[in-house]
């Protein structure tokens, strides 16, 4: 071999050693653009998720405290019928005793 085809073989070595690397860095920006973008899918995914889930549980939250809430309402309607009963029952009773104490 001639020292005019060693240099060109050199040269074609470095050419092609050059072409490997920046294919390798455009692989390696492309892998990487890869992974930002499926990291932010993953991101936005966990968010949206999460939202749900704390809108499910809200919402729940709301059922239970709006059947409690019933609940409690209808015990206080019970309770207030009882008395509005009973003050009836009893308003004969009261006005006979307040009419005698103006009497005496």
């Amino acid at each position: 071999m001639s020292r005019e085809d060693v240099l060109r073989s050199i040269k074609n070595a470095e050419i092609a050693a050059t072409e490997t690397l920046s294919d390798a860095k455009k692989e390696a920006a492309f892998i990487i653009s890869q992974a930002r973008q499926n990291a932010s899918e993953i991101l936005t995914s966990g968010r949206s998720d999460s939202e749900s889930n704390a809108q499910g549980l809200i919402s729940k939250a709301r059922e239970s405290a709006g059947s409690e809430a019933e609940v409690v309402s209808n015990d206080g309607k019970v309770a207030q019928k009882s008395i509005h009963d009973s003050g009836i029952k009893n308003r004969q009773k009261a006005e006979k005793i307040v009419i005698d104490a103006f009497r005496n």
